[in-house]
């Protein structure tokens, strides 16, 4: 069976049969030599009808009816990604970190929308992401429809749901505090970003959304990395878009994508990578190298609310600043002494003028950096200004086994050198967590294509000159930089930085505009 007009939407195959039994929509044109010649009355239903047969390039009829709105016209990948998401009720997108793959889903469910196929969109993603991607891509990409982000008490959450606006916007934790809510809230379709948190069936998480995904008639689900660490992954994310080519029980599965070495360790089975294809399907997925038409560099912006400890110290701290600050000419030096204090709490340990440290619960800001890095295809950078802070973050990443090292001024230049060349060259580290003021000019880490910034540094120099470190000969994907941000005052501050104005001649209105805010 194979499509030879897909304007027309007319097909050649030897069994009409097949298509006569789904469809009363198929008409036979003519028959030759065994082969028939088919026209299709092409709808939405048709075409899904055709994708549902495994029939290959089927086009939706996104592509030829669809408007496509917001301020930016999709790219050619976007365009392929929307038309096969609304061909899938039930469906993977697995396209890489930083290629659009937000705004290709604003775009296929507002076509749903506007045909009357859905009435309502859950989007469930990490805290991070709930404003600074979803509600800020649903305004840019179609701020005609109604979005909300549910967030706050359970009454609040309780409120926002039954407000009915068109797109709702809900954490990942938030989903169970509110579960009777949403089941009775009429969303027909659930949309679930960075899904590969969604991948251990054992958990309160998995069990309350394959409840919620069991009435709903649409589910897509969006993560970059499906199977990164285990074959194993694939089972919960299996489980919930395609149940019947998946084993019901994970130790069934298990017994056929892997094999017993020793009583605590087995080994992926010659043929687990095309058993964890079969059964996470339908999918699609574009990487950043197949997608020519993207900006060689994206910026991602992802929030990082400060905690409820960090939130009353900083806030302590501004206190005692603008009393300070009262009547006194605020000069550059102790205004980029105090933004220093408050870029140090929302780092998580601040230095005291004795040179103590004092730690702060800073988890929300390490769970970010640890949804970004299992995010990423490619090894990742992190920058982190502050020296206290880079042990915190190293401990963490290594209690979640993840491979990093270090490079810092407390590194020495031989063994700055060789893990430069293990990072280069073999598997791990995987991630490199690096002091910027030690990215010194012309070194090359072009193994990575993404750079998370932990917190902003005050200098656009540093900040150019680090973000250098990947973007150079050598480099053969387009390259992804992540902001993380807790405060207004850090994204004032990569604002500037992004911006290439000096922040050094910023920096008194900055500190003025937070101590006044």
């Amino acid at each position: 069976m194979e499509i030879v007009n897909d304007v027309a939407l007319v097909l050649r195959t030897r069994k009409p049969h097949l298509l006569a039994e789904k469809s009363a929509t198929f008409k036979v044109v003519k028959e030759d030599d065994g082969m028939f010649t088919l026209a299709v009355k092409w709808t939405l239903e048709d075409a899904q009808i055709l994708a549902g047969m495994g029939l290959k390039k089927v086009p939706s009829t996104i592509q030829r009816d669809y408007n496509w709105t917001g301020r930016y016209k999709p790219f050619a990948h976007q365009k392929e990604t929307a038309g096969f998401l609304t061909l899938h009720k039930k469906a993977f997108c697995f396209n890489e970190q930083g290629t659009g793959k937000t705004a290709s889903v604003i775009w296929a469910a507002d076509y749903l929308l506007s045909i009357g196929a859905i009435k309502r969109v859950l989007v469930i993603c990490p805290l991070s992401i709930m404003k600074s991607a979803w509600q800020q891509d649903l305004f840019t990409f179609a701020m005609h429809r109604g979005c909300a982000v549910a967030y706050g008490t359970s009454a609040q959450r309780k409120k926002i749901i039954n407000a009915g606006t068109e797109f709702l916007i809900i954490n990942f934790d938030g989903v169970g505090v509110v579960k009777e809510e949403i089941l009775k809230g009429g969303f027909d379709m659930i949309v679930v970003d960075e899904a590969s948190a969604y991948k251990n069936v054992s958990t309160t998480r998995w069990k309350v959304l394959n409840e919620i995904v069991a009435q709903a008639k649409w589910l897509w689900m969006l993560t970059g990395t499906p199977a990164a660490q285990s074959p194993l992954d694939a089972f919960g994310l299996a489980r919930l878009v395609n149940p019947t080519q998946c084993p019901k029980y994970f130790g069934q599965f298990r017994d056929k994508v892997m094999r017993k070495i020793s009583q605590y360790i087995w080994r992926p089975t010659l043929n687990a990578d095309k058993i964890v294809h079969q059964v996470l399907q339908p999918a699609i997925r574009f990487e950043k190298s197949q997608c020519l038409d993207l900006p060689p560099v994206t910026h991602v912006d992802r929030e990082a609310p400060l905690t409820a400890q960090q939130q009353k110290y900083y806030t302590m701290l501004k206190k005692q600043m603008i009393i300070h600050a009262d009547g006194e000419q605020v000069t550059s030096v102790n205004a980029a002494t105090n933004l220093n204090k408050l870029l140090q709490i929302s780092g998580g340990a601040v230095y005291t003028d004795e040179r103590e440290v004092i730690e702060f619960d800073v988890s929300n800001r390490l769970q970010v950096v640890l949804e970004v890095i299992e995010e990423s295809s490619h090894k990742v950078l992190v920058f982190v200004p502050f020296t206290h802070t880079i042990d915190l973050l190293y401990e963490y990443l290594t209690k979640h086994k993840i491979s990093c090292d270090i490079i810092s001024g407390k590194v020495s230049v031989n063994k700055r050198a060789d893990i430069i060349h293990r990072f280069q060259t073999v598997p791990d580290p995987h991630v490199l967590i690096i002091q910027p003021q030690a990215a010194s000019h012309g070194l090359t880490l072009t193994a990575a294509n993404t750079i998370v910034w932990y917190s902003p540094v005050p200098s656009v120099e540093t900040y150019l000159q680090a973000n250098a470190r990947i973007d150079r000969p050598g480099q053969h994907n387009p390259m992804t930089i992540v902001h993380i941000r807790g405060s207004e005052m850090e994204a004032k501050l990569y604002t500037l930085l992004r911006s290439n104005i000096s922040s050094h001649e910023k920096i008194v209105d900055l500190y003025k505009q937070e101590i006044t805010s």
